[in-house]
């Protein structure tokens, strides 16, 4: 198979990536054509019998890792960027959109980054520091469970937002989120007055828009009826760092959607 072949189905993605990680598409291009003029120059870098989408983000990464990006930042002014997102270290900023952004899983951004798998997960966590930094938001908890409900609020004020309330069932959520809108819902679905958390997120998404995580040990109940949007899925028992790293995608992508709105989309494709 030609290289040609082999990698135009993931150029798409490959200059969505790009564009998000440089902060315009003039120089995301820039550097997706460098990548393709070193795999013309080297055809043995490419190994096109392995994951071809793996093996050209991993030949981009090279490149792109080879240069001083603080030296090199370069914005395009025509092109308005998500700069909260330039704003990430650029390590973590490349693990955080691999895996929140391009869906790899941490095994296949550690390929393409050529890390220790086992750097991932703290490498998105703390881009989500950074992140929350740059756009920290108060935060609902809806979780009936105390001790969960703690662990929760410890991870979400780690990250370097503010926990506006802890609810423990339908009533207390809706008094807490139209009191006081938050930027982002933690929910479990089985509360402690057998009210419904899913039922009280529906509910507050008829009056504004904010970005849901459902976080519980009956995901089956999310998976039938009518499902709220945008919302995320962490099934129970959780590890804190899928936690994290869904928080930073939440936020992300809530942001994106309302840049698109105003038709500013600094971090998605074309």
């Amino acid at each position: 198979m030609l290289i040609s072949e082999a990698v135009a189905q993931d150029l798409p993605r490959l200059r969505r990536y790009a564009r998000a990680l440089t902060g315009s598409q003039a120089s995301g291009d820039a550097y997706v054509t460098a990548t393709l003029e070193a795999l013309v120059e080297d055809a043995a870098a490419f190994d096109v019998s392995e994951n071809t989408g793996i093996a050209l983000y991993r030949v981009f990464s090279k490149i792109w890792n080879s240069v001083d990006q603080t030296a090199a930042r370069s914005v395009d002014p025509t092109t308005p960027t998500d700069r909260h997102i330039e704003k990430i270290s650029p390590l973590p900023r490349q693990a955080f959109l691999l895996v929140a952004l391009e869906d790899f899983s941490e095994e296949h951004a550690a390929t393409i980054l050529d890390l220790p798998a086992t750097e991932i997960a703290g490498l998105v966590k703390e881009s989500g520091r950074e992140l929350a930094a740059e756009i920290a938001t108060d935060v609902l908890i809806i979780e009936d469970e105390a001790l969960i409900a703690m662990d929760l609020e410890s991870l979400v004020e780690g990250l370097g937002h503010k926990v506006m309330g802890i609810a423990r069932t339908h009533t207390e959520a809706i008094s807490l989120a139209l009191g006081r809108r938050p930027g982002l819902i933690l929910a479990d679905i089985r509360l402690a007055d057998m009210s419904s958390g899913l039922e009280a997120v529906n509910e507050l998404l008829q009056s504004f828009e904010v970005p849901v995580i459902f976080i519980t040990a009956y995901p089956e109940q999310l998976l039938t009826g009518q499902r709220p949007e945008p919302t995320f899925l962490i099934t129970k028992p959780f590890r804190p760092s899928m936690v994290s790293a869904v928080i930073s995608q939440a936020l992300f992508f809530d942001r994106r959607a309302r840049l698109k709105k105003t038709g500013w989309d600094g971090a998605g494709s074309e």
